[in-house]
């Protein structure tokens, strides 16, 4: 059943699947899938391309396979219709991979440490259909391979796929967005609903979350040949859907992937429901008396990771942001307060927080004053404050503000270097990591515009071919981090920059051949293989990852411009910021209500329609770069004067005009 969020949106969705985007939107219209084509064939298999439609007649003989191709990323229950068999002994194998890596008739690709998963063997004793077994949904796979390997015959004359992911959305409606994306680059609109799709590859049933069969078990000389026991029974969360990290891996809720997945949700399903699910698992499995919240909820073995402790508080925090659910906030605020001081209890005579445990996003070198966690420490304080503000609870404030100046001032003092323009990872090393430089800017604790600007250019010089390196993890691309990297570049002004990135590094990973061209990769080798470096087991590597989705929301937010500034979008701020590009249109609806901003850049000037809900009050953020003359802003009921700005080459800061009341509004500006 949905949410009754979901369902007060409905009029807003009947609208919003009308609208000429949906053509992008990668989600099924059924939840009954059939491949679309062959990969490959091998042994005696007749008519198997029948089975890209049903009714089909495809006939396995003797040692025989063929592997089929869904053209995108799904996952979900397996059925085969059985028509004639030779005997009553008869076998039919499934196995799946995410990429063309790793498709086989021996093997899956792997969801453990260990090596490949083992085949699922349905016994076919006569005509009729033969379902897996729920624990054996397959959480991601664009191929799945029809194995027969003994003598006889069997004829397989449906091969159906029930897709599993959004299990709380009704049939018909997981195609219907409540938000879009649309500009003149085809490949970044592409990256918009590819970003969104993957997140609800990730949005699961959690009574059938990994039951991490193998975990840890690292095992030297993997081979095609090795199968390893695999399913999917653990509950990871209560409730009837879950936002977890991946669709085939780990299916466990992860902070840290939430604080990249959830704006992305917001803009494109406003699935709030299934992060609340998630988020509470975290709050449900902290330690009551120090505050210690999980690296990542049961199944997976306790124990501390400095950085995903803070991300579970910042998960909070930007629930309030983008529902305004005040009740929601107070049912945590105590177990919240608890959290943030435990953080606090780490910090040391020099006024940051010293990280005494390597678990982080399996990056390496992970400790002492770390500049990352230190710096996601400092934007948790911040956040906490406008928080305790919103709930009067105006005792924790002092210290939170005392501290951050702290930590901020220490930062600056011992990681800064200004030689080269970026903060040092700790005192200890001279590793300039992705991850703190793009967190420093993130939170603010830079002190000037010009640390902003270093850091960004300095992190665009270390591209490689293929993205954007992460030094702290062997070079490994992640775009966990470079999500917060698109980040600090729009931060920094560097519109770019951001593009830039957003086409290179996510443009491989949708356009690749070796990636599933729908969903987006867990990590990969900054030389373009698909190995990722904290693994030793290649076919691990999830292709459908939570994390991995930056670019939807940053498209929203700071292309398009359309920014929350308060609880659930009572105060907003619409702030275009283009680059190349002439024309981008998005909109979304939070609790409070509907929010789009429409801008179209000509030689001759721009025009911007944009719209906020009745009742709230917002900002226009007018770049200077955007046109010289005068804007006209009109807000289109009449209930509103007019507003006139003068945009002159003086103006060095982007032109704001403050005060703006919820409603529908256009702004136009003739250059010259």
């Amino acid at each position: 059943m949905k949410s009754l969020f979901r369902l007060s949106s409905l009029a807003f969705v009947s609208w919003a699947v009308a609208i000429p985007y949906e053509e992008y939107i990668l989600a099924p219209r059924s939840r009954t899938l059939f491949p679309v084509s062959i990969h490959s064939s091998n042994g005696s298999v007749s008519n198997p391309e029948s089975l890209t439609v049903s009714p089909g007649s495809a006939t396995f003989e003797g040692d025989s396979a063929t592997a089929y191709d869904f053209a995108k990323n799904i996952a979900g229950v397996v059925t085969l219709e059985i028509g004639a068999v030779s005997d009553a002994e008869q076998y039919i194998g499934v196995t799946f991979s995410e990429s063309s890596l790793w498709v086989s008739n021996q093997s899956c690709d792997a969801t453990a440490d260990a090596g490949k998963d083992e085949i699922l063997w349905l016994q076919v004793t006569g005509p009729g259909r033969y379902t897996a077994p729920r624990e054996k949904e397959r959480g991601a796979f664009r191929y799945m391979t029809l194995v027969h390997d003994t003598i006889g015959s069997v004829e397989v004359t449906s091969a159906e796929v029930y897709f599993t992911p959004m299990p709380h959305w009704e049939d018909e409606s997981l195609a219907e967005y409540t938000g879009y994306f649309h500009c003149d680059d085809e490949l970044l609109n592409r990256i918009w609903y590819a970003g969104a799709y993957t997140n609800q590859m990730c949005t699961i049933d959690p009574h059938y979350g990994n039951s991490l069969v193998h975990l840890f078990q690292i095992l030297p000389g993997i081979s095609d040949a090795t199968n390893v026991t695999w399913y999917h029974n653990s509950t990871v969360t209560n409730g009837s859907s879950a936002l977890v990290d991946g669709g085939k891996r780990d299916r466990l809720a992860a902070q840290g992937d939430m604080v990249v997945a959830m704006p992305g949700v917001l803009i494109s399903t406003n699935d709030i429901i299934s992060i609340e699910n998630s988020l509470n698992s975290f709050f449900g499995a902290q330690n009551a008396s120090n505050g210690q919240l999980p690296y990542a909820p049961p199944p997976f073995p306790s124990g501390l990771s400095f950085t995903y402790h803070l991300y579970a508080l910042i998960g909070v925090a930007d629930h309030y942001l983008y529902t305004g659910d005040i009740k929601y906030l107070t049912s945590l605020w105590d177990k919240w307060k608890l959290g943030i001081n435990f953080s606090i209890s780490f910090i040391d005579d020099t006024g940051l927080m010293n990280v005494s445990s390597a678990y982080d996003w399996l990056r390496f070198g992970m400790g002492g004053h770390n500049i990352e966690a230190n710096s996601i420490f400092y934007y948790t304080l911040n956040r906490g404050i406008v928080l305790a503000q919103a709930l009067n609870d105006t005792g924790p404030i002092s210290l939170w503000q005392s501290t951050a100046e702290r930590v901020k001032a220490a930062a600056n003092e011992l990681l800064w270097d200004e030689a080269v323009g970026m903060y040092i990872d700790n005192e200890t090393t001279t590793l300039m990591p992705q991850d703190g430089n793009s967190w420093a800017v993130v939170s603010n604790i830079t002190v000037n515009s010009s640390q902003i600007e270093s850091i960004s250019k300095n992190l665009v010089d270390r591209w490689t071919p293929y993205g954007a390196p992460a030094l702290e993890a062997a070079h490994a691309i992640s775009p966990f981090i470079s999500s917060f990297e698109l980040q600090a570049h729009f931060l920094a002004k560097n519109v770019t920059a951001a593009l830039a990135l957003m086409r290179l590094q996510w443009g491989f990973m949708l356009d690749d051949p070796r990636m599933t061209n729908s969903t987006f990769i867990e990590g990969y080798s900054s030389t373009g293989e698909m190995n990722y470096p904290p693994y030793v087991n290649d076919a691990r590597i999830s292709h459908s990852h939570g994390w991995s989705t930056g670019p939807t929301s940053a498209l929203t937010f700071y292309v398009a411009g359309i920014q929350l500034r308060s609880a659930g979008g009572k105060t907003w701020r619409i702030a275009p910021t283009l680059g190349d590009l002439k024309f981008a249109d998005a909109g979304f609806s939070t609790r409070v209500g509907f929010f789009s901003a429409k801008t179209q850049i000509s030689e001759s000037g721009w025009d911007l329609e944009f719209e906020a809900p009745e009742g709230t009050t917002g900002e226009l953020r007018i770049p200077s770069t955007a046109c010289i003359g005068k804007v006209a802003l009109q807000e289109a009921s009449g209930k509103c004067d007019n507003i006139n700005v003068e945009v002159s080459e003086s103006n060095a800061d982007p032109v704001t005009v403050l005060g703006i009341l919820g409603g529908k509004w256009r702004a136009t500006c003739t250059c010259g």
